[in-house]
């Protein structure tokens, strides 16, 4: 993946975010009869502009597409006209200066609920939350959970689905002590306490590698297909139909074996068994240390396994088929979900449940933005709108600066009956300033450390 398809991936998913959530502002102040004076998307030199004979409004694109901006007519950045001054925004009513301001975040909001609904609607044959593996020696051997055993709830939340799962799991991040999952065997129902220490603190498993429960993954023999030309088994003489048949004295009866002994050995010496031609082969190779976008570490040997048709048994299948009204429904839900999930993250990050090494900043956007294009559309969708609730969210916050520390201001107005000093917001502006500068600061060393 080349830099400039993360660049255009980038671009593609943050400029709509962007210009829809500037123009909640735009269009609700526009509605409640303030003057709008420039729409831009982006920030700095402006790249290209057109004004409107009718309204007057500027409309622009900017250089820096990290963010954008709706400017009004305010009596606090410059001089009015007398005509002009009921259409000041800060001549409106705190009620109507709430709306403006919430209109952004909650956009995105709704934004990414109508994404979510096109995600839901067409119909989607996919695996159902049976166990199709046990890892010895985890939180789920140990309290004998088994294979063909189908998850229904993960502390009381019904999950019909993986993802479902994986939200309801995710939400115990950083937590110690036990997580409760009931599922069905053989139609009696199981209950399971999972323990947990420090749940993914330092995110170096999926929640379902760290409890041990996987779903169900069709058999595919341990043989190589391919090799890539500038990978560590190439260089040590493993050859395309090779059957890896042990690592280290471990046997691979599967290739997901492989896989897991291989990522979790990055610059490792392993010793690797194959059957070549008939023939026991001894091999020593050292996979290559490969980060992800969270700055994860796993080996890479440069082998890849392409398997010919897939056949998937029944009991491991459903088909999810929603109606337009039950998909809009549960597009409404998942993005409450995400909400509540983000806002559970910040609350853990700030008691230091969770590590500030797991803030991301634009290098892991538009690495992600890239990787999820080349998965294709839906994923690409799926990406845009969680950004679009995080955007929103994190636009909530009551820090000053961002829309939500404009907002408590009007609050605190509404309810003093006189505007906060500007001596106070002065002070809040500093404060906000040093908390968002620290944060984009630890973002992007954060994103140069994963690099």
């Amino acid at each position: 993946m080349s830099a400039l398809f993360m660049i255009v991936a980038a671009i593609l998913l943050l400029g709509p975010l962007i210009a829809i959530h500037e123009f909640g502002h735009y269009i609700v102040a526009r509605k409640l009869g303030v003057k709008v004076l420039v729409y831009s998307i982006g920030f700095g030199p402006t790249l290209l502009k057109w004004t409107s004979k009718k309204s007057g409004i500027q409309y622009q694109l900017s250089a820096l597409p990290l963010g954008g901006y709706v400017k009004m007519l305010d009596e606090r950045e410059g001089s009015v006209a007398e005509q002009d001054l009921p259409r000041a925004f800060n001549r409106q009513h705190p009620w109507k200066r709430i709306a403006i301001v919430a209109a952004g975040p909650l956009i995105n909001l709704v934004f990414a609920v109508l994404l979510f609904w096109v995600l839901f609607i067409p119909a989607e044959e996919q695996l159902n939350t049976r166990v199709g593996k046990v890892l010895p020696n985890t939180p789920a051997a140990s309290v004998q959970m088994q294979v063909g055993d189908k998850i229904t709830t993960v502390d009381g939340t019904q999950t019909n689905t993986w993802e479902k799962l994986n939200f309801a799991l995710v939400d115990r991040v950083g937590e110690t002590g036990s997580i409760e999952i009931q599922a069905d065997r053989h139609g009696q129902l199981h209950t399971f306490q999972l323990p947990i220490h420090n749940f993914l603190k330092d995110q170096k498993q999926s929640a379902l590698d760290s409890l041990g429960f996987l779903p169900y993954r069709p058999p595919l023999a341990p043989v190589v297909s391919k090799l890539s030309e500038d990978g560590a088994a190439i260089r040590q003489g493993m050859k395309a139909g090779d059957k890896i048949v042990a690592i280290d004295g471990v046997k691979t009866n599967d290739w997901f074996d492989v896989v897991q002994i291989i990522q979790a050995s990055p610059e490792k010496l392993l010793k690797i068994d194959v059957i070549r031609q008939n023939q026991l082969v001894h091999l020593q190779v050292m996979p290559q240390g490969k980060r992800d976008s969270m700055g994860n570490v796993s080996g890479v040997l440069g082998v890849q396994n392409i398997p010919g048709k897939i056949a998937i048994p029944e009991e491991y299948k459903q088909t999810i088929q929603y109606s337009p009204t039950e998909a809009f429904v549960m597009a409404v839900d998942k993005t409450g979900q995400i909400s509540g999930m983000i806002l559970n993250s910040i609350v853990k990050m700030v008691r230091g449940l969770i590590g500030l090494d797991n803030l991301s900043g634009p290098i892991t956007i538009a690495k992600v933005a890239g990787q999820s294009a080349e998965m294709g559309w839906q994923t690409f969708i799926s990406f845009m709108a969680l950004m679009s609730v995080s955007l929103g969210i994190l636009n909530l916050l009551p820090i000053p600066m961002l829309d939500g520390g404009h907002l408590v201001y009007y609050f605190i107005e509404l309810i003093r009956g006189k505007p906060v000093s500007e001596q106070i917001q002065l002070v809040g502006l500093k404060i906000g300033m040093v908390l968002l500068g620290s944060m984009m600061l630890l973002a992007l060393f954060n994103d140069f450390m994963r690099l």
